[in-house]
């Protein structure tokens, strides 16, 4: 059981700490993949020299933040219809005639003449979240709480958190707030705390839940008491944290004149849109249309997303230059990747950039695509995107080789051995702060 809470604990700090964002369902693997990138690994490092590494904060982030930008880089691809070569750029894109009402994107997989039909929605309320905030006390002068310990609870999705801090002599209520607002917010327990200030010299604490909408027979999402906790009470009742200024309610909408309602702003629909409310109608009737683009924008859309990925991963690895000087040579090899598809990229309106980025004009893009040789420019396309996700699968495999590293020695060519724990140089990052 302690070995579980360990790595719970250790892929908690990964995700929190280096993570951009969330993991997607591109991040689900079969055993085959899971087993394939074992055996890839046990291949790259039986050739592998041995060589020392700087163990730095930085060169540790460094290496993670690569592996992370190039999963991100492959899930965008991934998302663009899939990873074979044959649905690349495929994915049908949605849209909405009201974007600042709703905005959706495509997530089904409609079939070669499969028709997908179109929906409106009228947004009558948006869901929200549950606050609380606390009493306006003076920002500047000492608090009335006696120095000492104290506690209170956090009840948040049946489960209960209790939070034990000292008051110092001479603390200002607003140093008081500003400790405890760090302190929940970086709790992560579903809920953030700021500190308000209303002009007038005076400040307060407000917690709001990161969830909305209620759920089954909740009242509130979370609620906050020091009347059963261990240490000194008091400061609940003298912050007022207790105190609910804003109820959490769900989302009601009309659906093709139907009404529905969602604990949350974002939701699918029929298991094919993904679709996020962004405010309420207007006025009755205002509404917005969501369905499929045509297979030309929808491709056109694919493409600019490609792109816009391509250049997100080129900004942040070149963002590495000066501290990381090796960084210099993964750049130069996504430019050289770039590059080998230039001449056809111009034709159909992709330009290229002083620092190796890309631009795309959609129109020249509409225009190849719907000529005679647009079939071929298409292609040209998708293996640009192949070659880009085989990059990021190498990079991911193995993001030490851009890392600054002293080589001690060689193995011996034909008479090494496999070395299933070479990768640990890497891996072994994410345990630093557990062993």
């Amino acid at each position: 059981m302690a070995y579980h809470a360990a790595l719970n604990s250790v892929y908690n700090h990964y995700l929190t700490t280096y993570a951009p964002k969330g993991t997607t369902r591109y991040d689900t693997h079969k055993k085959s993949e899971l087993r394939n990138i074992y055996n890839s690994m046990i291949k790259l490092n039986k050739e592998s020299p041995l060589y020392l590494l700087d163990n730095s904060k930085e060169t540790q982030s460094y290496a993670i933040g690569l592996k992370e930008n190039a999963r991100e880089l492959r899930n965008t691809i991934a998302s663009l219809g899939g990873l074979d070569s044959d649905d690349l750029l495929n994915k049908k894109a949605a849209y909405s005639s009201n974007s600042e009402l709703v905005s959706a994107s495509y997530i089904g997989e409609a079939g070669e003449g499969e028709e997908v039909p179109s929906f409106k929605m009228e947004i009558l309320t948006l869901a929200s979240e549950q606050m609380n905030t606390g009493h306006f006390l003076p920002s500047g002068i000492e608090a009335e709480l006696p120095a000492d310990g104290y506690s209170f609870d956090i009840t948040i999705n049946d489960l209960s958190y209790e939070f034990q801090y000292n008051i110092h002599e001479g603390e200002t209520n607003k140093e008081i707030q500003e400790r405890l607002a760090r302190l929940i917010t970086n709790a992560d327990i579903g809920l953030k705390a700021n500190v308000l200030e209303d002009g007038n010299g005076n400040s307060a604490l407000r917690l709001a839940s990161t969830a909305s909408g209620l759920k089954n027979d909740q009242s509130n999402l979370f609620h906050v008491s020091d009347s059963n906790t261990s240490k000194q009470k008091g400061s609940v009742a003298y912050l007022g944290i207790d105190t609910v200024t804003n109820n959490a309610s769900n989302a009601e909408f009309l659906l093709n004149g139907e009404l529905r309602s969602a604990s949350s702003n974002h939701f699918t629909v029929d298991k094919l849109f993904e679709v996020q409310l962004n405010r309420a109608s207007s006025y009755k009737g205002e509404v917005a249309e969501i369905g499929l683009k045509t297979d030309m924008d929808s491709l056109t859309e694919n493409v600019n997303s490609l792109i816009m990925g391509y250049n997100s991963f080129i900004n942040t690895a070149a963002g590495y230059l000066d501290s990381h000087p090796r960084s210099r040579r993964l750049v130069g090899e996504m430019n050289h990747i770039s590059q080998a598809y230039r001449a056809d990229f111009e034709r159909m309106g992709v330009s290229f950039g002083e620092d190796g980025q890309l631009a795309l004009d959609k129109e020249a893009l509409r225009q190849t695509a719907l000529a005679d040789e647009g079939k071929d420019s298409l292609s040209v396309i998708r293996d640009f995107a192949d070659s880009i996700l085989h990059k990021t699968n190498q990079i991911s495999l193995n993001p030490m080789q851009y890392v600054d590293k002293t080589v001690v020695a060689y193995k011996n060519p034909g008479h090494n051995f496999i070395a299933p724990y070479a990768p640990s140089a890497y891996s072994g990052m994410m345990f630093n702060s557990y062993c």
